[in-house]
């Protein structure tokens, strides 16, 4: 005699997985940033800008040669060219984070060397 097969705990066991996955996953709202093409000819012609260079990595932030924190690098960043050189180690959110702090000047263009 063959008994029938009872899917009551399955349907449990599935229904208590996803509550345990709804309720273990984070809903996070992802930032955006705007990134603009570089065109050739933006700059006036014989009008000198001032390039700053930013030498970023996982646990340092370099300006023009002198270390530097990502609060003194946004009071000291306004006008001219900043160019960032990545290291090795460095990630996505470093990144992202100094281009939060430096963005919305209209002076200032931000190029990312590779």
């Amino acid at each position: 005699m063959r008994r029938r097969l009872a899917l009551t705990s399955l349907i449990d066991v599935i229904f208590l997985l996803l509550l345990f996955f709804m309720l273990t996953s984070t809903f996070s709202t992802y930032g955006e940033i705007e990134l603009s093409q570089a065109t050739a000819g933006s700059a006036a012609p014989g009008v000198p800008t001032e390039r700053l260079f930013v030498q970023i990595g996982a646990e340092r932030l370099v300006l023009n040669g002198a270390p530097i924190t990502l609060d003194e690098l946004a009071t000291q960043v306004e006008a001219g060219q900043l160019l960032i050189s990545l290291d090795d180690d460095t990630t996505a959110q470093r990144l992202v984070d100094l281009l939060v702090r430096v963005r919305g000047r209209d002076a200032l263009s931000v190029m990312v060397l590779e």
